[in-house]
């Protein structure tokens, strides 16, 4: 979802939906597991606080996925090593029995395709397919307020399906089906899928093979490194516990149970970078423990909380921490950005390109008052108030504008792309294919235009006029149906190459991520001129307030 920082000018990790103590937790849903420390002092079914000592906020436990569907290629393996030293400890089931085994060797996991004995058939009402969480829990809860009960899900983009265990017979969902495509919800189906064989992981340990669907490893120095790959040459350290379980999609994951600050140790240098300016690493760090406290719903369907990629948040463990980063992170223990009381959406992106964008010109939704559009500048450089972006003359005047602003430096900040139509028309195809749309059917495209700004200049929808009829793109879409663009602020133009028929479009624009919240360029710029990290939040999250965890703060 976004560009890792060490392609492009040492860019920010970011682009993400994404984005972060010392007393007391109120926690709103019930299916956010902890600790056992925390467990036992905090509130899960209600808005009600609970206090919570410095070392208990230090103990609240995450359930990261670091490897979130292991199984799908017959030729992945994974590794687990203890550090030197140490053993692994692995708990499982066998039979009536729990087995516990140690180990100081390596543990080798291997997928084995188990046929069956007739083949197997998994069946779902996918009720509609998303580029980003936002949206797929925006289009929830409308399910919701239907009466119709429903889970998310991530199998490969984010889906919204109808909930498997009411939804649990063949009738039940073609009723469903039935029903909502009464209502012209052209985007649901009904996903079949018939299983001849399903993978089962085999664990190698000392020697002799097991087959658990369910694995606690630990160690004694809470240590455990993880190699992955065909040939394992990918290895990382992971602080805490590593859980082995199946999850929604017939594959398995590994689940790193983690502190929350130690959390923050593999996420904020891959995010913003080892050599950000320290008040710029402070703003993300507290945008970083945010977010994850945000966002802990994410994976229920899966039982555990975030994932490790810019789809949550970068997290590669230990690998890659650094002394000034830990000692920025430690400076900001327990620290979260708030409004009215509540952990704010944190979300935040790599380059804004100019201007921030408010919640709702990329998701559906409510706005929230604190993502609004900001001129990402550090003095007055352009008049939003009396030249706002959704004037296509004022855009294209604002996107020729080069000197001043917080990112002017960066390469991403402006950018040129040309694209041929048959290029576009392939990932025009293949995004609509995705979404489960009558219009990816089509052959040729005749024409685009795009048909609705936002104030801040992002694309609200993008007409396509092809030999099977007009489909729109909406908002967050763009950045999914084409290659070319980096973000959602830009304006294209068609380009026939000295020919008479259409050759494919120049995509004009500036920024690379979805654009809402901080710019993680941005803050470096605005950290070198002096600002600390409490003003470089607040220019990007007006109105916001800075605070340690207590019982007021709602999630």
């Amino acid at each position: 979802m976004r560009q890792n920082h060490h392609f492009i000018k040492q860019l920010p990790q970011a682009e993400r939906q994404s984005t972060e103590g010392k007393n007391q937790i109120a926690v709103r849903h019930p299916f956010w597991r902890f600790s056992y420390t925390v467990m036992m002092t905090f509130c899960l079914l209600g808005l009600t606080g609970a206090s919570a000592t410095e070392d208990k906020i230090k103990d609240l436990e995450l359930k990261i996925g670091i490897v979130q569907r292991f199984g799908e290629e017959s030729t992945a393996k994974l590794q687990l090593e203890p550090t030197t030293g140490d053993r692994l400890k692995l708990k499982f089931a066998e039979g009536n029995k729990e087995q516990v085994i140690l180990t100081d060797k390596p543990v080798k996991l291997e997928t084995v395709m188990q046929a069956l004995p007739k083949p197997a058939i998994e069946e779902v009402v996918v009720l509609g397919t998303y580029r980003t969480y936002e949206t797929a829990e925006y289009s929830a809860e409308n399910w919701r307020k239907q009466g119709i009960e429903v889970e998310i899900a991530q199998p490969d983009r984010w889906q919204v399906w109808a909930k498997r265990d009411v939804y649990n017979t063949p009738l039940l969902r073609r009723l469903l089906f039935q029903n909502v495509k009464a209502t012209s919800k052209d985007l649901a189906y009904i996903d079949t899928k018939v299983l001849p064989k399903v993978p089962k992981i085999s664990w190698t340990v000392n020697g002799t093979r097991y087959i658990p669907n369910h694995v606690e490893v630990s160690t004694v120095k809470n240590l455990i490194r993880l190699k992955k790959g065909e040939k394992l040459n990918t290895s990382r350290l992971y602080s805490g516990r590593i859980n082995f379980q199946p999850n929604a999609y017939g594959t398995y994951t590994l689940v790193n149970r983690v502190s929350l600050e130690t959390y923050l140790r593999g996420v904020v240098p891959h995010e913003i970078g080892t050599n950000a300016p320290t008040a710029a690493v402070e703003a993300q760090a507290i945008l970083a423990r945010t977010y994850a406290l945000r966002n802990l719903r994410r994976f229920a369907i899966d039982n555990y909380q975030l994932c490790a990629n810019t789809h949550c948040q970068v997290y590669y463990g230990l690998g890659g921490t650094d002394a000034r980063i830990d000692k920025a992170i430690a400076a900001t223990r327990g620290m979260v950005l708030t409004y009215n009381n509540e952990l704010i959406d944190a979300l935040y992106s790599s380059t804004t390109g100019g201007i921030t964008a408010s919640f709702s010109d990329v998701w559906n939704g409510k706005d929230r008052p604190y993502l609004r559009p900001v001129v990402d500048a550090p003095k007055s450089i352009w008049d939003f108030s009396k030249q706002n972006l959704k004037d296509e003359r004022n855009f294209q005047r604002f996107i020729t504008l080069q000197q001043g602003f917080n990112e002017s430096s960066w390469d991403v900040f402006r950018w040129y792309k040309e694209t041929p139509v048959n290029e576009i028309v392939k990932d025009l195809q293949k995004f609509l294919r995705a979404k489960n749309s009558p219009y990816a059917k089509f052959k040729t495209m005749q024409a685009m235009a795009i048909t609705n700004r936002s104030e801040s200049g992002r694309i609200l929808e993008l007409a396509v006029k092809t030999d099977i009829g007009i489909f729109t793109l909406h908002k967050d879409e763009v950045r999914s149906a084409f290659a070319a663009p980096r973000s959602t602020l830009f304006y294209i133009v068609p380009l026939n190459k000295g020919k008479e028929e259409l050759w494919g479009y120049a995509f004009i624009g500036g920024g690379l991520g979805h654009g809402v919240g901080l710019s993680q360029t941005g803050a470096q710029t605005l950290a070198k001129l002096g600002w600390s990290s409490s003003k470089i939040l607040q220019f990007y999250y007006p109105g916001t307030q800075l605070q340690s965890l207590n019982e007021e703060i709602k999630f």
